[in-house]
């Protein structure tokens, strides 16, 4: 028998002093489109640097004319690109936009050479918020790897770091704010988070996922083998059957919903463009969603719900995220089960991971479970960790995310408007909760897998108010359509947390004051490791 051998794979050697660039893009292409300008100033200003430290730096694939942008677009694209780049070679992922973090794992992940990830540190493309989304997918695969940013790559920071890796294949970052949680005295709140622990591991929970794997984050899929040990299990579930479950919401139960949020005060900011403008037929879907996803939690005895959104359900209806904030709400629209017999979760907030992000589900459950049981609004949510300034001597992070925040943090729902989401993300439309986050103490944290367990990491900080002018800067600089969160961050600055923080997400929830915040911080962290998952103090945390 004679048998046709594949030809051994071979790889071009790496030169001295020669980098590899790479950039891993959106699969939505309208979004590669309008961002390749920033990306290709972002490029130019690395390789400058590179270029100063006397480094040549390759880039292995160039734009497509038929698409007009130089990103790599899909996970078969990073396959074949990776084939040209030597496999020691030093390598740069460069990112100004958001990213779809499969597109390069596989060849990041057999990798042999040094890593280096960078973003430009900018408002008006998310570079930064895919720069950590995929750290947290290196960490969680262990892989490893340096990072930086820079606002325009040019500061003296910037360039040390970037020489320090150029000559060793790694940058020191200060990581002098966190520290593992030390045993806790004993106290009411350590009691609450141990005793709440064991009744999770021993009843255990169920969260449902509407399609694993949103938008490329693969540091957002929590493995079976380690999720269940908490306690948490998973109910798989398909997107196409919300879209099947929103088909037999009547139009009448929506517009009840409609009628509770007008008399609640909440407005729309409509238009007769659906194209490019908010309609009344948009926030209908969005309304018949989210009673379809109640009715589905109801079926499936969930404790939780996570809309993955973005790919598939997108091209069928308008955005989730005004389902998603009224889900997350303790006050909002009754929804009644199917037959008319019962109110579904009444008077509670039903908890909601956006973005199907498995990290967001624990911590959801996690807050909401001890919140209320100390008597306290539950109602939480993730932000994008989106960008900042320094503003009257402190460093103001802005967290937005896209449009579903609940109510509560914006002061109630006569200061929540509905703003159409925009249409290069989102074709379909749909409302946004949009408004500026109140005042207020807070407890932040992120689950996240890192040496092959669940870690927490958890943190204070405080949302503050700024000036009207202020505050309207910063929305146009991103995403006006989105709520905004003014956070100070205690005891970590933004360079500690950017080289730290293991997502794009960060989970906030209120307290009334500091001391209520710093003792629910207590009970949640006790919670979490009676849950079995590694605890982290970050910054200034009174424990």
């Amino acid at each position: 028998m004679t048998y046709t051998l594949p030809a051994p794979a071979s790889r071009p050697a790496s030169a001295p002093r020669t980098a590899y660039l790479i950039t891993s893009g959106d699969l939505r292409e309208s979004a590669n489109v309008a961002g390749w300008p920033v990306q290709e100033a972002t490029e130019a200003a690395v390789t400058r640097a590179f270029e100063e430290l006397g480094w040549t730096v390759v880039r292995p694939f160039g734009v497509d004319p038929a698409t007009g942008h130089g990103y790599i677009s899909s996970q078969r694209m990073g396959l074949e690109v990776f084939k040209s780049i030597p496999v020691d070679a030093p390598l740069v992922v460069a990112t100004a936009n958001w990213q779809y973090s499969h597109h390069v794992l596989a060849g990041l992940r057999t990798h042999q050479g040094p890593i280096l990830t960078t973003a430009n540190f900018a408002p008006d493309w998310p570079g930064l918020v895919g720069l950590l989304g995929l750290n947290a997918g290196l960490t969680k695969m262990g892989k490893p790897y340096a990072t930086i940013w820079s606002v325009d790559f040019t500061d003296d920071w910037f360039k040390k770091g970037l020489a320090e890796w150029t000559e060793t294949g790694a940058i020191t970052h200060d990581a002098s704010h966190v520290r593992a949680l030390p045993p806790l005295p004993d106290s009411p709140e350590k009691e609450l988070g141990e005793a709440l622990a064991a009744e999770l591991l021993a009843d255990k929970a169920i969260i449902g996922v509407f399609d694993e794997g949103c938008m490329g984050m693969y540091n957002a899929i929590f493995d079976d083998e380690l999720l269940n040990r908490t306690g948490v299990y998973k109910e798989r579930l398909s997107q196409s059957a919300l879209y099947a479950e929103m088909l037999e919401v009547t139009d009448a139960e929506a517009d009840a919903a409609y009628d509770w949020l007008i008399e609640h005060g909440m407005t729309f900011q409509y238009g007769s463009d659906a194209a490019t403008e908010l309609t009344r037929d948009q926030v209908q879907w969005q309304l018949k969603m989210y009673i379809a996803a109640l009715r589905i939690a109801d079926d499936f005895g969930l404790d939780a719900v996570g809309i993955q959104y973005q790919q598939g359900l997108k091209d069928l209806v308008p955005a989730s995220d005004l389902a998603e904030g009224i889900l997350n709400s303790t006050e909002r629209p009754p929804v009644r089960s199917r037959d008319g017999s019962r109110v579904l979760h009444e008077g509670r907030a039903f908890p909601h991971f956006n973005e199907a992000d498995e990290g967001v589900a624990v911590d959801a459950l996690v807050t909401d479970r001890v919140w209320r049981a100390m008597g306290l609004v539950p109602d939480n949510t993730l932000h994008d960790v989106r960008w900042g300034e320094d503003y009257d001597g402190q460093f103001v992070w802005v967290y937005e995310i896209s449009g579903s925040v609940p109510a509560s943090h914006l002061g109630g729902w006569d200061k929540a408007e509905g703003w159409r989401q925009g249409h290069v993300f989102f074709p379909a439309g749909g409302a946004t909760i949009n408004g500026v986050s109140q005042p207020g103490e807070v407890v932040l944290s992120r689950v996240f897998i890192a040496d092959g367990i669940l870690q927490a990491d958890i943190f204070r900080g405080s949302v503050i108010e700024l000036p009207d002018a202020e505050t309207q800067r910063r929305k146009e600089a991103t995403n006006p359509e989105w709520p905004i969160a003014h956070v100070v961050l205690h005891g970590q600055t933004r360079d500690q947390f950017m080289a730290r923080h293991k997502a794009n997400h960060a989970q906030l929830v209120y307290a009334p004051d500091a001391e209520t915040a710093d003792k629910a911080l207590v009970a949640k962290a006790a919670m979490f490791a009676g849950m079995g998952i590694r605890v982290n103090l970050v910054g200034d945390v009174a424990v």
